[in-house]
């Protein structure tokens, strides 16, 4: 929803309603998680996806029914091998979808959500699946206020409460309530998709393989940061669009700035001067991934400093170096590759092993 939101906001601004499908539910191998998201626009324009390819055609066709007669539906698809050219996922999963018509008469919320997550300010939208509630109806809940109904004042305090109780940021669930709100029902079925900021990526090193990292951070939705003391080399001309760019001694900066769970660190500066009061700094703080570039031999020497520096052995197991996955990589874009795979691995709980070799489940 992230990603197509800009083309969103323009068809919302143009007042012409569109169709949008987001993914409510999942079961077994499906190709996109809850939260994804596809929508049909003026002119049979289509941004995003549900399921990778499998089931777009009919999603297109609901959408267009859905703008054409405003009613909003769920539809499930699943595989079936009774008929080879029925749509469902060829992956053997099943995806429930949602698809509601949006416009600024029909979804007043629709403008100031999406404003909200271009800002970065945290923010959930509600959307009635299922039960006796009106299907699609929307309710977006802020730290601070509220926007729109899901038809009762009970539902709606409830879900309000839920969702300003959602302790994971970004995160997506269907909670279920009785018409009037209360828990211990299961009658009305609710999407809560929450837009939390773009976690931090934070890179060390003003260098090449620092530039490569920097650009596939922001491609995978990395807020990024570039830190270097160099100012010849932390120059934005060295690096990708977009990229934040400090100078500063690198463990001076990361005290000064906020981490989280989310938070990944790559520390590329190759000099012990700059990493190991980096790592000190760094593995003392939240980080869902820390990982620091170098041989085995400056890794045994950049850990024993570490040790002397009176770091434990629990928090030097949070170390991921040398960094990346063996991937056999040569060049800065390749190695910037092996990082990336293996912040996707560490984030899912993948083994890093070919698919080929693997067995059970794709999708974890």
């Amino acid at each position: 929803m992230r990603n197509i939101l800009p083309v969103l906001k323009g068809w919302y601004a143009a007042g012409a309603p569109f169709g949008l499908a987001t993914v409510v539910a999942v079961a077994g191998s499906a190709p996109r998680e809850p939260g994804a998201a596809m929508a049909v626009g003026p002119g049979d324009e289509v941004v995003g996806s549900v399921s990778g390819g499998c089931v777009e055609g009919a999603v297109f066709e609901l959408a267009k029914e859905v703008v054409a007669d405003g009613a909003a539906r769920l539809e499930v698809f699943g595989y079936s091998d009774e008929d080879a050219f029925a749509v469902g996922l060829t992956c053997g999963g099943e995806i429930s979808v949602l698809v509601r018509a949006v416009s600024p008469r029909l979804d007043p919320s629709f403008g100031r959500v999406a404003e909200s997550v271009a800002g970065g300010e945290p923010v959930t939208v509600a959307s009635v699946v299922d039960g006796p509630a009106p299907r699609g109806a929307v309710l977006a809940v802020w730290p601070d206020r509220v926007l729109g109904s899901l038809g009762t004042g009970g539902l709606d305090a409830a879900v309000t409460a839920d969702a300003r109780g959602e302790s994971a940021p970004g995160a997506t669930t269907m909670r279920h309530y009785g018409p009037r709100g209360r828990r211990r029902e299961d009658a009305v079925s609710v999407f809560l998709h929450s837009f939390a900021p773009p976690p931090r990526m934070l890179v060390f090193g003003a260098v090449d393989h620092g530039a490569a990292v920097a650009r596939i951070g922001d491609f995978l939705g990395y807020r990024v940061t570039v830190c270097d003391a160099r100012a010849a080399f932390a120059t934005a001309r060295r690096l990708p669009p977009g990229v934040e760019v400090v100078v500063q001694w690198p463990h001076r900066y990361l005290r000064g700035t906020d981490t989280d769970a989310r938070t990944v660190i790559c520390v590329l500066t190759h000099d012990p001067k700059f990493d190991v009061p980096l790592l000190e700094t760094a593995l003392r703080r939240p980080a869902a991934y820390i990982g620091a570039m170098g041989s085995r031999r400056t890794h045994e020497e950049r850990r024993a400093r570490l040790v002397a520096a009176g770091l434990t052995e629990r928090e030097l197991s949070r170390l991921r170096s040398p960094i990346g996955l063996d991937l056999g990589a040569r060049t800065p874009e390749e190695v910037a590759v092996s990082v990336a795979a293996e912040v996707v691995a560490l984030r899912w709980g993948g083994s890093g092993a070919p698919l080929t070799l693997a067995r059970g489940p794709i999708h974890h």
